[in-house]
């Protein structure tokens, strides 16, 4: 791939020199509790980037004000005086990214693919943690297997796995962005999320950057299973044709070997359509609140920093409500 002009694969493939460009301007400062980055706030799911620390330190007498979810009922009862419970912040916090750059994320409508984008995403919150000194780590999965990388503090070390998500956009495609190669099997995103489970301290942060296209109960159990010692924050990447059918008509659609026929002119399939990727959305939503993780959408088109600034987000999903 280095001897392709720079411009040969945009939007299919996420170069190493664009990743590095991705980096946010300023300095974000790393995540909560002691970064700048403290933006997370998506209505009624909590932000990954807030939170006491993990660490219990001791129990004080109760005073107003104190969150009533941290009462120390142990010490309440055997004192006759209500007590809460105080924790030490943590000072070091990993971060776990998992970059998703399966088959099913190589497809896009809107200046990039999925994958590009959730490359460039996964790159932003990686230079976001630098900035933070924490340490970086996470894992890549591509079609043709998994690559884990332990949290790390080294640019060296936090370097090679940027580069090696930017080598997974470009896994099975020749120099003029054709597909050359069909892995047998890939790997499903519950055994990755049960990998990264294995992986992730109590109190870590983790990013699961993808379209779930695969996500069902096996994934929510493993995902649910992270969730209850790490803070979790779940971007959804998806093309905008995924969530509404194309304009009326018929189209022949191709996975590169099969070739089948939309009727976007039904409106039984244009409501199937719609109705399978919401479904995913909403099952992924729920779970999210139910087990106190964030979720982010992130649609092709968008600026991958937008992930920094939920504003932003809120405004295009809001205008996309309206366009609709």
């Amino acid at each position: 791939m280095s001897d392709v002009p720079s411009d040969a694969l945009r939007g299919i493939v996420a170069r190493l020199d664009e990743l590095i460009a991705a980096r946010p301007d300023g300095a974000a400062g790393g995540f909560a509790p002691n970064g700048k980055v403290r933006t997370h706030e998506y209505g009624a799911f909590r932000s990954t980037f807030h939170g006491r620390g993990m660490e219990f330190d001791e129990a004080r007498i109760y005073q107003p004000g104190d969150d009533i979810r941290t009462i120390d009922w142990r010490v309440t009862a055997r004192t006759g005086k209500v007590h809460t419970k105080l924790f030490h912040e943590e000072r070091e916090r990993p971060v776990l990214i998992m970059a998703d750059i399966r088959t099913a994320m190589r497809f896009g409508t809107r200046a990039m693919f999925k994958s590009v984008l959730a490359a460039k995403a996964a790159a932003v919150l990686t230079w976001v943690a630098i900035e933070g000194n924490d340490r970086v780590g996470g894992m890549v999965l591509s079609p043709h297997g998994q690559r884990q990388f332990r949290p790390q503090r080294s640019r060296a070390r936090i370097l090679a796995f940027v580069k090696a998500i930017s080598e997974a956009t470009a896994e099975g495609f020749d120099e003029e962005g054709f597909a050359i190669e069909r892995p047998a099997a890939e790997p499903t995103l519950a055994d990755a999320l049960g990998r990264l489970r294995l992986t992730a301290r109590p109190g870590t942060l983790v990013f699961i950057v993808s379209d779930f296209h695969d996500f069902d109960e096996a994934a929510g159990r493993e995902l649910s299973r992270l969730a209850r010692h790490s803070h979790v924050t779940n971007l959804l990447v998806y093309d905008g044709i995924e969530a509404d059918a194309p304009q009326r008509g018929v189209y022949s659609v191709s996975d590169g070997e099969a070739v089948a026929m939309l009727d976007a002119d039904s409106d039984a399939v244009r409501q199937a359509y719609a109705r399978r990727f919401r479904e995913r959305r909403e099952t992924i939503e729920a779970l999210c609140r139910q087990r106190g993780m964030a979720f982010v959408p992130l649609v092709t088109g968008q600026d991958p920093t937008d992930v920094l600034h939920p504003e932003r987000l809120r405004a295009a999903g809001r205008l996309r409500r309206t366009a609709a």
